[in-house]
């Protein structure tokens, strides 16, 4: 009868088996060190292209035109005998007057540069109440929520009681 291992077989195959435990940590921690290896070089090419950026951008900042054009955007600054303008929401056109429904016309002042922040904070919340309180005053059609009219039931319809 033939055997199926033969004691060569046998002895080749420990051999494998042992050098292949032995070697595949190694070589399983080497192909990780490789992947690290390529991370952190594309981390470092990352941080080279931060520092050009950032070198580019000091170096607008030296420029005092740059510095102009930023004070100007950033902070609103305007040079010596130039007029500023802000739109306040350029998407929101105001109505020309309101002649036609207060029947008095309306006057815009213009924004004094010198009043603080707050002043001009508090006009808007007071010129706020001011308009939402515009919509809740106007009269009330008689007999809403079973009131009175105004005029006292002048209109020839009963005034109902509470």
């Amino acid at each position: 009868m033939p055997r199926l291992f033969t004691v060569r077989a046998l002895v080749m195959f420990v051999v494998l088996s042992i050098a292949f435990v032995l070697v595949f940590p190694t070589l399983r921690q080497y192909l990780d060190q490789q992947v690290q290896l390529e991370q952190l070089r594309a981390e470092v090419a990352q941080a080279e292209q931060d520092n050009e950026d950032l070198q580019a951008e000091l170096e607008r900042w030296s420029d005092p035109a740059f510095v102009e054009a930023q004070a100007r955007e950033r902070l609103a600054f305007v040079m010596p005998g130039e007029r500023a303008l802000r739109v306040a929401d350029p998407e929101v056109v105001p109505p020309a007057t309101d002649e036609a429904t207060t029947g008095a016309p309306t006057t815009v002042e213009p924004e004094d540069p010198t009043r603080p922040w707050y002043a001009q904070v508090w006009d808007s919340v007071q010129i706020a109440g001011v308009a939402g309180t515009g919509e809740a005053t106007e009269p009330a059609e008689p007999g809403d929520n079973g009131t009175a009219p105004a005029d006292g039931g002048a209109t020839g319809e009963p005034t109902p009681t509470p």
